[in-house]
């Protein structure tokens, strides 16, 4: 693993364990989507969205799209750029009926 992709890991990692939820816009929809961050030993920070969620139809992989996550122990956000790293139909298990979003806090994009 390359030093730049050590990097995102570790920073991504962290993320994970400070942060609580997130919240965004999508262009074409009036209002602000909301999510609690999941993480699993299979799979790191993701959101859960309904398979029948109009929201799917707008996201895809690659997208860069930015975010505010709110901390589960601070009453502050910071927005942060993040790449929707993969999406997944959950089609068994606890989350079933969803789609897992793989998310992706880029970095380079830190103000």
């Amino acid at each position: 693993m390359s030093t730049k992709a050590k990097e995102i890991s570790e920073l991504n990692k962290t993320h994970q364990e400070i942060f609580y939820s997130v919240e965004f816009m999508i262009k074409g929809f009036p209002y602000l989507f909301q999510f609690k961050i999941r993480n699993t030993s299979q799979r790191s920070m993701f959101i859960l969205v309904k398979e029948s969620s109009d929201i799917l139809s707008r996201l895809k992989e690659g997208d860069i799209i930015k975010m505010k996550y709110y901390s589960s122990v601070s009453n502050y956000y910071m927005e942060l750029d993040t790449e929707i790293e993969s999406i997944s139909l959950k089609d068994q298990g606890r989350f079933r009926g969803h789609y897992a979003i793989g998310l992706k806090i880029l970095p380079d994009r830190i103000r």
